[in-house]
């Protein structure tokens, strides 16, 4: 027993260092929230949701799709699935127990029976076993548990890549409703720009037809009507196709009872929420927890590809009772046993223990890179979102001064078109100029809210409801024991 538990051809994991800086950038794009008094000093991942998110409506959706969710559902099912692989991987460590019962008749022909002879006579032979057989392969190079890690490993891998979508599905829950509601927003612009734009033209159409306006101008305003109307027709459009969304997301069509919706310049979302240092998203992101667990079971893959060159041991016996005839057996027969030990030894496949072992190797190297890439793609996240949030207030705020700006210039233009001053052509700039910075200040401010909460979720959050609460496990359901090798993968 000692030397099975004793032997071991895995690689020793070290984890690959973090191709990133060891600080997030700094610069005139990034502003970080102060941590003193007054500000938040909680990292992403120990915010709720919930604490997140001011608007009630958005959390009642949210928490409609993390019950509804069919791809998380998925998720999940998909993390038991794997659960049951890695059991019945770690089985084949333990001796294999089964019960039998078998009946063999046989006729050997005179002629060669002991003795010899000639003629149609012949021995006729049959017997009846039962009782029970035990097998056992033992591992002493460690390729049993090197499959049985692997397969552990995958299960964290899985429980980890529930996780991230879970995560995920939180996000695009909110981004989807901001969308809806810019959608909205925008369909409320153009039908006030429709509406100024026909009373503008009433107004030219009743000049022409006085006399006192000409055609050119009549149809500059009647385009202006009509580029509104294809436009508003876009927007309903596109709203339309933002809730098919989010209902996909939900997993079930909007209640009827949701609480009003918020505008978008009156989102409640936490905003100050420090970054931290690069290395604290090896610990938050389940994406890249998710990386290094393939990556794990890659380096206990190596260990039975190298197992897979030595012998393989393995013990068969079985113990019953065993009688010629069926009512001496059910009687209680005579004792029987046998044991079978076997060594098998590779000498030759052609290569395939070798090129085996390379394949193995190779697919770590590939996770590695693949692990690195995922650092570097949360880095990036992260980075990109403290330049939005660093930038995006002072970009709001001049729009939205710009934007009050270009309706005096069109409250200007009427009142002197009106008097006779200036043409209609000043009209029609500032009425396009007034609808184009409603537009970009619609976006603009749906940017905004979407890069915080990309922000919240590159950061780690998202996976608990409430402020306070114990984080869950990220997987489903936990393996039945725990054992070295089982805790020592969690770290």
């Amino acid at each position: 027993m000692a030397l099975v538990a004793g032997c071991s051809l895995q690689p020793t994991y070290e984890r690959p260092d973090a191709p990133v800086a060891g600080a997030f950038p700094n610069g005139d794009a990034y502003k970080y929230p102060a941590t003193g008094e007054g500000g938040a000093t909680l990292p992403a991942t120990e915010i709720g949701w919930r604490d997140f998110i001011g608007d009630p409506r958005l959390q009642r959706l949210v928490e409609i799709a993390l019950n509804n969710n069919r791809d998380l559902r998925v998720a999940a099912l998909t993390v038991e699935q794997v659960q049951a692989l890695y059991r019945i991987q770690r089985a084949q460590l333990y001796p294999q127990v089964s019960a039998f019962a078998d009946a063999t008749r046989s006729r050997t022909p005179g002629d060669l029976t002991t003795g010899g002879g000639s003629g149609r006579g012949g021995v006729t032979f049959q017997s009846y076993e039962a009782g029970l057989s035990v097998s056992w392969t033992l591992d002493f190079f460690g390729r049993l548990r090197s499959l049985r890690d692997q397969a552990l490993q995958q299960y964290f891998a899985s429980a980890y890549g529930r996780q991230a979508f879970e995560i995920l599905l939180v996000s695009q829950v909110a981004d989807q409703y901001l969308v809806m509601i810019s959608n909205d927003e925008l369909m409320a612009v153009t039908q006030g720009t429709l509406k100024s734009a026909q009373d503008s033209y009433n107004l030219v159409k009743l000049q022409f037809d006085a006399g006192t306006a000409t055609e050119l101008t009549l149809r500059q305003s009647e385009g202006v009507v009509e580029q509104a109307q294809a436009n508003y027709t876009a927007f309903v459009r596109l709203r339309a196709q933002a809730e098919n969304a989010l209902v996909l997301l939900l997993g079930q069509p909007l209640p009827a009872d949701l609480p009003p919706a918020a505008t978008l310049d009156n989102q409640k979302l936490l905003t100050d929420i420090p970054p931290g240092l690069p290395s604290d998203l090896l610990t938050r992101r389940p994406d890249i927890q998710q990386a290094e667990a393939t990556l794990r079971g890659a380096n206990a893959n190596i260990g039975a590809a190298r197992a897979a060159f030595f012998p393989t041991v393995s013990l068969t016996g079985n113990l019953g009772l065993a009688s010629a005839t069926l009512g001496g057996l059910l009687g209680g027969g005579a004792s029987a046993w046998s044991f079978i030990p076997q060594l098998t030894q590779p000498i030759f496949n052609a290569g395939a223990n070798e090129a085996n072992l390379d394949v193995s190797k190779l697919q770590k190297d590939i996770d590695i890179a693949t692990y690195q890439k995922t650092i570097q793609t949360a880095f990036r996240e992260v980075a990109d979102g403290l330049a939005a949030r660093g930038t995006f207030d002072d970009q709001v705020a001049s729009l939205e001064r710009f934007t009050q700006t270009s309706r005096r210039q069109l409250e200007l233009s009427l009142m002197r078109y009106k008097s006779g001053v200036d043409s209609y052509l000043t009209v029609l700039t500032a009425q396009t100029n007034y609808y184009a910075a409603q537009q970009i200040l619609v976006s603009a401010r749906l940017s905004r809210l979407t890069s915080i909460v990309d922000l919240y979720r590159a950061l780690g959050g998202g996976w608990i409801q409430h402020t306070g609460e114990q984080p869950r496990p990220a997987e489903v359901a936990a393996p039945r024991d725990w054992s070295p090798t089982f805790s020592e993968g969690r770290k």
